[in-house]
């Protein structure tokens, strides 16, 4: 069983930066694919970044290209979400995850879902 674990949300003026944490409780990278989900209330939560971990790519949803970065750090098993010029439509519940997979899909990262959630952390934009 591996938990996940998010920190860094917080409040900040429209235009500012965050930066996400989620510590792993072990190694999941040989294998995986790890990324950043958002919730807001009364909507589905939507895929922000992932990354896959046996060819290193990195996929981000449209409304995040060129300002969110989405990086690891393999020995210390913690993901990060760099948030950069966040606008009024980023605010929600970010949350960390997992997708243990077998050696040989080919499909996207998270296409069936993920193996493990961290609990979130909340981001929103102070007036």
């Amino acid at each position: 069983q591996v938990q996940l674990v998010e920190s860094g949300g917080g409040s900040v003026p429209a235009g500012g930066s965050l930066t996400l944490s989620c510590e792993a409780s072990k190694s999941i990278v040989p294998s995986s694919c790890v990324g950043w989900f958002r919730q807001t209330p009364g909507k589905e939560r939507e895929g922000v970044a992932s990354i896959k971990s046996d060819d290193g790519s990195i996929s981000y949803a449209e409304s995040v290209k060129g300002r969110f970065t989405i990086s690891k750090d393999n020995a210390k098993n913690i993901l990060y979400l760099q948030m950069n010029n966040l606008k009024p439509a980023d605010p929600a519940v970010y949350y960390c995850a997992a997708e243990q997979r077998n050696p040989g899909w080919v499909w996207p990262c998270f296409e069936y879902g993920a193996n493990y959630w961290g609990n979130g952390t909340e981001v929103t934009i102070s007036s």
